[in-house]
């Protein structure tokens, strides 16, 4: 069956995702139609070739539009230094002669605008979840978006409360410069752009006051938490977005397909903040380009066939981030509780900085059937999709591989309908050994050990060793890239001499945590769901027992009542 292999050596986010689909030879104007059914705030994608650390491949950008009238697309190319960058855009915007930004003191980037004998140029910061930089973009004079000056024409100077001064330099990233030097606060200053002309130095300034470029995230991106659009679409909760999308025209399988990514986001975030999913308020995930990413995703696999997804297991960065509610350690707070309900394993590399936003995370979830190595794979093209930060170690890049999956990758079980099993899978390690000489105590507290160092189950089972001797078979799972780790503790922690290792590749029940309403108080439960329909229940021990000791009941009372709340 067709197979996609995504290879996340270097991370994933929406518009990466999207990119690497283009890259693959995805229609430009029949997704262009497909998300037009979603009826949102107006925007125009932008598919661009570039490149990341040598490697060339696609850019997938959405750019919010403002005051424009009717759909219409077109392409134009930009050259960049000795290479010419093709750039498509699809936009929806008034008649090809109409000055876009009239009476507009902000560019939709938010950033302020300046006239300038080139044309006009916004001053944006681009700031969302990464170190804040300078971002200039350049208009024609019908406001269209054109390619960027020279960068080593371009200079900007900040002139701070006592004539504090920095001068930035510029480097070309797209569509756009990028200041080489990260902003400090307090963003607000003078700010002097001066620009080489015909053998002439012009010079233009503006006052920059923070409260004026609060939307200035309209760009996807792969440096943190999918970017924020304007101030309005922060209020988005889950219900609102499912409203958008099962009020749309899209395929019934895209919209089944976009609210279920929604959802994983809604339940980690609710996890996080103690709220039930539907009551989740996104911040960066609620805008319209992050909506557009998403929708776009499940589109873009509907429009090549709906193949089986695999991927490598998913590699995230180092360092800290900033997102809506502060500082947090890499990686984010969504992004790892999304990862870790989907049993993915994760790990860290060298880089500084995010590498795996939490949209890319809930697209993984959503979509992939297995981590682990490609096998079997007949491998047929082979896309790069690009993110927007030029990273330190690796490039910054999504290889999409798109083939034919052989028998040893075969397709997956079949009920009697006909119809595929859609639950998940995943590898872990499995480590035995066989003991007949250790202090029960010992025993305990190596599964007590164990199990905080992140093993995902331990346990023994009596045995008959030689010579008749009483023992115990102690088995512990792991993650596959944590079996040395976990092979050396048994051997130090226990009377081991060695241990036996295989890998063993589990079926699992997609899961979904939700609260049911009791007499006694509401109560978490677990739900497993096959083919989207709950087989199993299981009420949270914890839960109960928080609720039984405010009631005053036993725990098997709230136990048994909150089995019949779910009545599966």
């Amino acid at each position: 069956m067709k197979t996609l292999y995504l290879d996340i050596f270097s991370g994933i986010s929406g518009d990466m995702f999207i990119g690497a689909m283009f890259d693959l030879g995805l229609d430009a104007h029949g997704f262009e139609h497909e998300l037009k059914k979603l009826r949102l705030d107006e925007f125009h994608l932008q598919v661009s070739r570039g490149e990341r650390g040598a490697i060339a491949g696609t850019k997938f950008d959405v750019h919010l539009a403002h005051d424009h009238g009717h759909a219409q697309s077109h392409s134009h190319e930009h050259e960049h230094g000795a290479e010419a960058h093709s750039h498509e855009h699809i936009h929806a915007h008034g008649s090809e002669h109409h000055d876009h930004l009239t009476g507009e003191s902000h560019g939709p980037h938010g950033g302020p605008l300046l006239e300038t004998s080139a044309g006009r140029v916004e001053l944006s910061v681009f700031e969302t979840n990464v170190p804040p930089r300078f971002r200039l973009y350049c208009f024609d004079v019908h406001g269209h978006e054109v390619g960027p000056l020279a960068d080593k024409d371009v200079t900007l100077e900040t002139i701070r409360e006592g004539k504090k001064r920095q001068v930035f330099q510029f480097k070309k990233h797209g569509a756009y410069l990028e200041a080489t030097e990260e902003l400090p606060e307090p963003h607000e200053f003078h700010a002097v752009l001066k620009i080489k002309r015909g053998g002439k130095n012009e010079k233009y300034e503006t006052e920059f006051v923070e409260d004026h470029h609060h939307g200035h995230g309209h760009e996807p991106h792969h440096a943190g938490a999918e970017t924020s659009g304007s101030g309005h679409e922060h209020g988005r909760n889950f219900a609102d977005i499912e409203k958008l999308i099962q009020g749309s025209k899209l395929s019934p399988w895209v919209k089944e397909k976009s609210v279920a990514v929604f959802h994983r986001v809604a339940v980690a975030e609710g996890k996080i903040h103690g709220h039930p999913p539907e009551q989740v308020h996104f911040h960066e995930v609620g805008a319209v380009d992050s909506i557009v990413d998403i929708v776009g995703a499940c589109v873009a696999l509907e429009m090549l066939g709906k193949p089986r997804v695999l991927a490598a297991n998913p590699i995230e960065g180092t360092g800290t981030i900033r997102c809506a509610h502060g500082t947090f350690p890499i990686p984010a707070p969504a992004t790892l509780e999304i990862l870790s309900a989907r049993g993915a394993t994760l790990h860290q590399c060298e880089e500084p900085g995010e590498l795996i936003t939490p949209t890319g995370a809930a697209i993984l979830a959503e979509f992939v059937e297995a981590f682990g190595p490609m096998q079997h794979l007949a491998v047929e093209k082979i896309g790069y999709g690009l993110g927007t930060r030029h990273n330190k170690t690796r490039p910054n890049v999504l290889r999409a591989i798109f083939g034919e999956g052989s028998k040893g990758q075969g397709p997956k079980p079949k009920v009697g309908s006909n119809k595929e099993l859609d639950w998940e899978s995943d590898t872990v390690a499995v480590l035995e050994t066989n003991l007949d000489d250790i202090n029960s105590e010992l025993l305990g507290a190596l599964v007590e050990k164990a199990l905080a160092a992140g093993a995902l189950d331990v346990f023994y089972t009596p045995v008959t060793m030689k010579k008749s001797r009483p023992g115990v078979l102690l088995t512990l799972l792991c993650a596959e890239a944590d079996a040395d780790e976990f092979s050396e503790l048994l051997l130090r922690e226990t009377t081991a001499f060695g241990v036996r290792r295989t890998v063993a590749t589990r079926r699992k029940l997609r899961r979904e945590a939700k609260t049911v309403k009791t007499k006694f108080g509401h109560v978490a439960v677990k739900f497993g769901l096959l083919n989207g329909r709950v087989i199993q229940a299981s009420p949270e021990f914890e839960s109960c027992r928080t609720v039984a000791g405010r009631a005053g009941v036993t725990v098997r009372e709230v136990y048994d009542a909150a089995r019949k709340a779910v009545n599966v």
